[in-house]
């Protein structure tokens, strides 16, 4: 069997790139919600949530995931009309300085940002939710990521058999909506509807992702795997199982890292590039 070719230039509608052949990139996370697990409330506020992006950018973030609605387990959802009022101060004024994806569910909303100027689609059902969703993303040329999801923990499953069905029928549905491969991001779906060990197993075999063509997002950052590896029960203090984690996952395959501490993931993958040299 020959080498699997995994496209490493991500075209994006205004005509840029993300270069992943050098080292794994960084996605900064900016939850503008009240109920997010790990940092709701924190950046809701429009000034503290800019400053913070900014801060992001600043560190070498190369893209910023806004998300205006929780997706933890046990969230509680948000109407399409609450979910854009919360992410809309973010986006424009973001966008001339990062590369900006959107974290929604929501066809609506997606439409709503790629307007204002936001160059991903971040979603956590990847595409198996919203019908509507892979038409919006394919009108305004924008790339995606697709995320693995269960509803339920199912320990009897082959997680990583069971990822590859389900993102080969998110792809089945890109495809439909004529999104070019070359714009399409998978993702494992850390601590959607999996246990401990599985998650730990996902990212142990995460290149066996890319048989399907596309590169791999991994955001392992501040979960319940962590926790339950460290014993540290505050999401603020996992930033180091974090970063140990994220590294693995760079190791064995990672693409990108979507990420709520930017500086020391930076730092980490520009030692990884330094190394692979």
């Amino acid at each position: 069997m020959g080498a699997i070719m995994v496209n490493r230039l991500i075209p994006l509608p205004d005509g840029r790139c993300l270069d992943l052949k050098a080292r794994p990139l960084v996605m900064g996370i900016l939850n503008v919600t009240p109920d997010s697990f790990s940092d709701g409330g924190q950046h809701n506020d429009v000034a503290r949530g800019l400053g913070h992006a900014r801060q992001m950018i600043a560190d070498g973030a190369d893209i910023i995931d806004i998300g205006g609605e929780s997706t933890r387990p046990g969230h509680t959802p948000v109407s399409a009309d609450e979910e854009m009022a919360r992410i809309a101060p973010f986006i424009a004024p973001l966008a001339q300085a990062s590369v900006i994806s959107v974290d929604t569910m929501k066809a609506q909303v997606a439409a709503f940002a790629l307007e204002q100027g936001a160059q991903i689609v971040n979603d956590v059902w990847g595409f198996q939710r919203d019908p509507d969703l892979a038409r919006v993303t394919s009108e305004h040329r924008a790339a995606c990521v697709l995320m693995h999801n269960r509803e339920q923990e199912d320990s009897s499953l082959d997680i990583v058999e069971d990822m590859l069905a389900f993102l080969s029928r998110s792809l089945d549905i890109a495809q439909r909506a004529r999104i070019p491969l070359d714009r399409i991001i998978l993702d494992p779906g850390i601590g959607f509807g999996k246990t401990p060990e599985q998650n730990m197993i996902a990212v142990r075999e995460i290149a066996r992702l890319h048989v399907l063509g596309c590169p791999v997002l991994l955001g392992a950052s501040r979960k319940r795997i962590i926790g339950a590896v460290t014993g540290r029960t505050d999401p603020n203090d996992r930033m180091a199982g974090s970063l140990a984690l994220h590294l693995l996952g760079a190791q064995a395959g990672a693409d990108i890292l979507r990420v709520h501490d930017v500086a020391p993931h930076v730092d980490a993958m520009k030692m990884l590039a330094a190394f692979r040299t």
